[in-house]
């Protein structure tokens, strides 16, 4: 009899209560994030879920193909929201460079030497901010980026993170002015960088390296929902020449909003990744990654 574990059916596992702090709660509401590195997968559970569901979740969609993905933040189709539960307030695109450059390969991409030619990559960030109906009225921000992918660049990424952290929290002020709330934020996407590299301790810690003092002032303190809840997974990509984590979801910790259950991955032995990604249980090369929060309104 093989031993090998079958394909994992996935669900949210719920987080020990021990993790989360006493709060006196009068109003509450729930939201789930999704992060999914593939286009054509995620239109599908924005039908599923969208068009049937009267509970309050949000689903993140990453596109693959840039030049879509700048098309749909100007044509409005970028951000998603359950149309019976929450309502969209504000949405902007965050250019990770100055004057965006589609055509990025290996081969076409100048001096690297030049500082202007080592920025101009094709990555971008969305942010957008979201009001609860009631009961709640809480204002919620949710982030999704792309981080450049090559390990070569490190200080790319680590350029692309800041700018990004920076960008955000002026959202998240514009947002606060404007409608006269503090609002939860929440980040989500393929950050092209595994648990302890620059780009991961700079978000979660303002620092550049395990252990490292004179950390900086983060624009917006980040925690990642795997580590707080269990522990970085193990892998959240798997193809033939790499094996690790480079996909997060993360969360600015308040007494607003507390992850309370987190998805569940595959380990490394289970047949549906044991020979790599991606193949006929995952069409992407990255796992998907979710959360589940609780909204706090007092």
């Amino acid at each position: 009899m093989s031993m090998t574990p079958g394909p994992l059916c996935r669900k949210f596992v719920p987080v020990e209560q021990s993790k989360i702090s006493s709060i006196i709660i009068c109003e509450e509401c729930f939201l789930s994030i999704l992060s999914i590195s593939l286009s054509q997968v995620a239109q599908l559970i924005q039908r599923l879920c969208f068009d049937t569901s009267i509970s309050a979740e949000l689903v993140i969609e990453e596109k693959i193909d840039y030049n879509d993905l700048v098309n749909s933040v100007q044509d409005g189709r970028t951000a998603f929201m359950d149309k019976d539960c929450d309502s969209l307030i504000h949405e902007t695109e965050s250019e990770l460079k100055d004057g965006l450059d589609l055509q990025d390969t290996r081969n076409d991409r100048g001096d690297p030497n030049d500082p202007r030619v080592r920025l101009k990559r094709d990555c971008v960030g969305i942010m957008a901010a979201f009001r609860f109906k009631n009961p709640s009225s809480h204002h919620v921000i949710i982030a999704n980026t792309h981080i450049y992918w090559d390990p070569e660049w490190a200080d790319v990424k680590l350029a692309q993170a800041k700018y990004l952290l920076s960008r955000l929290a002026k959202f998240k002020k514009m947002v606060a002015d404007k409608f006269d709330c503090t609002p939860s934020v929440l980040v989500a996407g393929d950050f092209n960088s595994v648990p302890g590299d620059q780009v991961y301790q700079y978000i979660v810690s303002g620092t550049t390296s395990v252990g490292a003092e004179n950390a900086e002032d983060l624009p917006i303190p980040l925690s990642s929902v795997y580590a707080f809840t269990r522990g970085e997974p193990h892998f959240t990509n798997c193809t033939s020449n790499f094996i690790g984590t480079l996909d997060y979801i993360l969360f600015s910790p308040s007494e607003d909003i507390k992850p309370i259950s987190y998805l569940e991955l595959p380990e490394r032995e289970s047949s549906d990744v044991s020979d790599g990604l991606p193949n006929y249980y995952h069409p992407s090369d990255h796992l998907p990654i979710g959360a589940e929060f609780e909204v706090f309104q007092a």
